[in-house]
């Protein structure tokens, strides 16, 4: 076992993972920026060091200063967590070659991984169905017959990219051209490449991951799946495990199983990662990406399985042989998530301000992973997630009950949150009755503003999804103009998150309006 690890991450996640080295004995290296000296995972740790100014970039981004800090320290290995560097195989190699493990698998199953039409083929090798779509990236001069060949509606998609910003969906062919110019462009500069591929849309679907997990000896587990499909903006807010009996039969819950590790067996892949899947109402199911970290929801897992996914971690990271076989692997009840994030529950608008109050919800099946305490900064300079609710109950209706007392329990001042907004999803009957699929919270949204008059503005409909796409552009074009762009473009990881975007876009559409706010 390791007797020193570097956590190359900052906040809740950092908490948790020193907690998990304590457990085992483990002396821990936090690193932090000028905005993170006074945060708790710094606290936590039995050492602490500097890493830069507050700018991800001169920090939790600042490659050769970590792996500096990590040789001085004399740590055996680096946890990445999951956002910054988690995810980057030149992070995961510059480990290697300073003789200092990394907490992840190999750098060339997170490259292979990381280029999404690659991905889709060796997923497709592996005997997973994936989406009807193109096998390589599409020029120009084919997108228009491409596209007509596979139909409408269709989703562009960003080659090396992630999350909603490398997507757009299109239903017919004159969208085609000005998408395909505008998506281009985003993604040269956000991820480094203009390469775009497409695949077929599905709509109503739902979002369900299974988790694996696996040593250097060849051995390979399931940790059984999650449901994810509560989503803003491509972003997950409420996960769940094991998923709706309605969503799926236990016939395609075996099956996605089976996929998650046919993939994994495939690629040769170790230690913590995450098969998504997307799932159709009508029973089919299709690979849409893997994720080579440890996920923001792993907490639902290990509250269902029994299972510590960051002890794992270590131990397979050591090169301890799994400790557990796929016989050993069981669920027992329904555990929730909530994402809580500081933001108005109605508009999603970014809030930021100093902590003055602060009470987390405490009882039997209820945890919380955060670094807040009174008095946490909370800033601009990285992405909104501030804590995570979890709750477990014998079944997924006494989680639930336990999830909105848990909430109301909740005290945060200072700024404000989003956990209006999640008692919402909760209580809301489709949510209860289990049919809810990633466009459930469009949904919800545009039945409020229906009954609200939410999204009018002098008498005229104001059309949110445009301006808000407007809004995405204007501040990626600011970027540009700005000179933050390094040369050869941005890490996926590297760009600006989508908490920064959306503050951005209340601005220019604030701006827009002659600085008039809209309702």
């Amino acid at each position: 076992m390791f007797s020193k690890v570097l956590i190359a991450n900052r906040s809740e996640i950092a908490c948790r993972i020193i907690r998990a080295c304590q457990k085992l004995g483990i002396k821990t290296v936090a690193v932090f920026s000028e905005a993170d000296q006074h945060s708790l995972h710094v606290k936590l740790a039995d050492e602490a060091f500097l890493l830069g100014p507050p700018s991800p970039k001169e920090s939790y981004l600042n490659i050769s200063r970590i792996i500096s800090i990590a040789r001085a320290s004399h740590a055996d290995a680096i946890h990445p967590g999951y956002g910054f560097l988690s995810q980057n195989p030149d992070f995961a190699r510059a480990c290697q070659e300073a003789d200092i493990r990394f907490i992840g698998p190999y750098p060339y199953v997170m490259e292979n991984m990381e280029d999404k039409v690659k991905a889709r083929n060796l997923a497709k090798r592996a005997g997973l169905p994936i989406l009807p779509g193109t096998d390589s990236p599409v020029p120009d001069s084919q997108a228009d017959s491409t596209a007509r060949d596979l139909g409408f509606p269709l989703m562009v998609k960003a080659a090396q990219g992630g999350g909603g910003i490398g997507i757009r969906i299109i239903n017919s062919p004159e969208e085609l051209a000005p998408v395909l110019h505008q998506l281009r462009s985003l993604a040269s500069n956000a991820f480094g490449s203009p390469h775009l591929y497409f695949e077929r849309y599905m709509p109503n679907a739902s979002h369900i991951e299974v988790q694996v997990m696996g040593d250097e000896h060849g051995n390979l587990v399931h940790l059984r799946e999650r449901d994810c499909s509560v989503q803003r903006r491509n972003q997950k807010i409420v996960e769940e495990s094991p998923s709706h009996a309605s969503k799926l039969s236990p016939h395609q819950r075996s099956l996605l199983w089976d996929y998650a590790l046919r993939l994994a067996r495939h690629i040769g892949y170790t230690n913590a990662g995450t098969v998504e899947f997307l799932a159709s109402p009508e029973g089919e199911v299709f690979f849409l990406e893997m994720n080579t970290r440890l996920q923001v929801e792993h907490g639902v897992t290990e509250l269902t399985t029994g299972l510590d996914l960051v002890e794992l971690q270590l131990r397979v990271a050591s090169g301890e042989y799994l400790p557990v076989s796929q016989e050993d692997v069981s669920s027992n009840g329904h555990a929730i998530e909530v994402r809580i994030y500081p933001e108005d529950p109605d508009s999603f608008i970014p809030s930021a301000g100093i902590i003055n109050d602060f009470q987390q919800p405490s009882g039997q099946h209820v945890r919380i992973d955060s670094g807040l305490f009174p008095g946490y900064e909370v800033s601009t300079h990285y992405e909104s997630l501030i804590a995570k609710l979890m709750c477990w109950g014998q079944d997924r209706e006494e989680a639930r009950v336990r999830m909105l007392d848990a909430l109301d329990e909740f005290r945060l001042e200072g700024v404000k949150c989003n956990i209006p907004a999640l008692k919402r999803v909760l209580a809301n009957e489709d949510f209860i009755e289990g049919s809810y699929d990633t466009g459930f919270l469009v949904k919800m949204a545009e039945t409020a503003r229906a009954a609200s008059g939410i999204g009018v503005y002098s008498g005229s409909q104001v059309d949110v999804a445009d301006m808000e796409l407007a809004a995405a552009i204007g501040a990626a074009l600011l970027v540009s103009m700005n000179g933050a762009t390094p040369a050869g473009g941005y890490h996926p990881v590297d760009w600006p998150s989508p908490w920064k975007l959306y503050g951005r876009r209340e601005q220019m559409v604030s701006r827009s309006l002659g600085g008039r706010s809209w309702r």
